[in-house]
């Protein structure tokens, strides 16, 4: 395994660190996350359109899809350090460049299975950037962890199918930029469980879909990005033509949208760990307690040190389960971006913990952006799926092997 950067990638990192300096960094101010009121609430800061304008004239633009006719071409493993870098400011470099989720799982799965039709009505607004989407599966009231539990109905109605029910964590549904929902609901109740699903693509303006609320994530709205939808599905009519790929695959398509994009999270954590760690240090050597700069303290030289190593690791990581994509697929691949949903979180919830604590009480405040990375790195495990979940997995793999082992040992 070689994971030195080619001169593609090399070559995109410096446009986009520059990128970054220039443009970002200056305009983060305005991202600053402020008290629900109205509708004015949900829309981004008019600086966003420049940036993607700026990003896509200097060729940052749809990196994350890895195939030459929508996206920028790149591996898992070349477009890792990249999605690194916008970590650093995950609030709006993501965006800026267009390789922002929901909309990057979401503009995956209608370049894997939509129709020529849905390609063009949803798919080629979303690589321009003129719209935003909503991916509706996680429900109120079940543990959608195990997506069997899942009550909303898809039903088929002659030419139409009628979706009822009731969604949440639709992150973007709140922004009126969102134009279409794409719904995982009950279409085959008397299947297997994993034949049960089907995703239909629902205009948010239909009749029947009421946007109720948009949810906090300790405390955040996330407004400027479109917040994070409860959504109600009241009888809502789509067309037939409105099925994503083939019925009774839901789940199957999920699972698909999370193979890329489920590690796309985990290189972004890695940044949001580098910045974490920039902060620190340069506090440390700014403040001075009992004497000393901290940074002559033991416990935070400590903690710095740890804070080095356990991003190296995480980052080595992410690396193998990229390759692993890229060579074997996601598939073969699906215990390694199991372990690194774990680890991701876990290193980054850990050093962004220990900044905040460097910084004492400015650390929780909208002075630092510590407080923001400390949510999204604890919201990460659940996103893609409840860390325990993941755990499930790798040590399911992990039996099995010895369970081999030992059978082979026995014969």
């Amino acid at each position: 395994m070689d994971f030195t950067p080619d001169a593609t990638t090399e070559a995109l990192r410096a446009t986009l660190l520059t990128f970054m300096e220039t443009e970002v960094y200056p305009v983060e101010h305005h991202f600053h996350d402020r008290p629900a009121a109205g509708a004015a609430q949900w829309e981004r800061p008019a600086v966003m359109e420049t940036l993607k304008r700026r990003a896509r004239a200097a060729g940052l633009w749809n990196l994350f899809l890895p195939d030459d006719e929508h996206g920028a071409g790149l591996t898992n493993l070349q477009y890792a350090p990249l999605a690194e870098i916008t970590g650093w400011s995950p609030e709006i470099a993501p965006e800026a460049l267009n390789c922002n989720p929901p909309d990057t799982g979401n503009m995956e799965l209608l370049a894997m299975f939509g129709t020529p039709d849905q390609k063009r009505e949803w798919l080629e607004p979303l690589l321009a950037g003129d719209i935003r989407s909503a991916y509706c599966m996680t429900e109120p009231n079940v543990s959608s962890s195990d997506a069997s539990n899942l009550v909303t109905t898809v039903t088929d109605d002659g030419d139409h199918w009628i979706v009822n029910g009731r969604k949440w964590w639709s992150t973007g549904a709140m922004s009126s930029d969102c134009r279409v929902l794409i719904v995982m609901g009950v279409s085959d109740p008397d299947a297997d469980a994993r034949g049960r699903h089907s995703l239909v693509l629902v205009p948010r303006d239909s009749p029947g879909v009421t946007v109720e609320r948009g949810l906090q994530i300790f405390g955040f709205v996330h407004g400027a990005h479109g917040g994070h939808a409860e959504i109600h599905f009241d009888n809502v009519r789509v067309p037939k033509s409105h099925l994503l790929g083939e019925r009774g695959r839901g789940q199957a398509l999920a699972q698909a949208r999370l193979g890329p994009g489920r590690i796309h999270h985990c290189m972004r954590m890695i940044g949001m760990a580098e910045r974490a760690l920039d902060l620190m240090c340069r506090r440390a050597n700014e403040r001075t307690a009992f004497g000393k700069h901290l940074a002559e303290q033991g416990t935070v030289q400590h903690w710095i040190a740890q804070s080095r190593v356990r991003i190296d690791q995480l980052r080595l990581y992410v690396l193998r389960a990229a390759w692993l994509i890229d060579t074997v697929g996601a598939r073969a691949a699906r215990t390694e971006i199991s372990a690194i949903k774990v680890a991701a979180p876990d290193t980054v919830e850990w050093i962004v913990d220990k900044a905040i604590q460097v910084h004492g009480a400015g650390g929780m405040t909208q002075d630092h952006p510590l407080a923001m990375l400390w949510a999204q790195a604890r919201t990460m495990r659940f996103i893609d799926g409840a860390d325990e979940v993941h755990r499930m997995v790798v040590a399911t793999t992990e039996l099995r092997k010895r369970s081999a082992v030992d059978a082979t040992i026995g014969s």
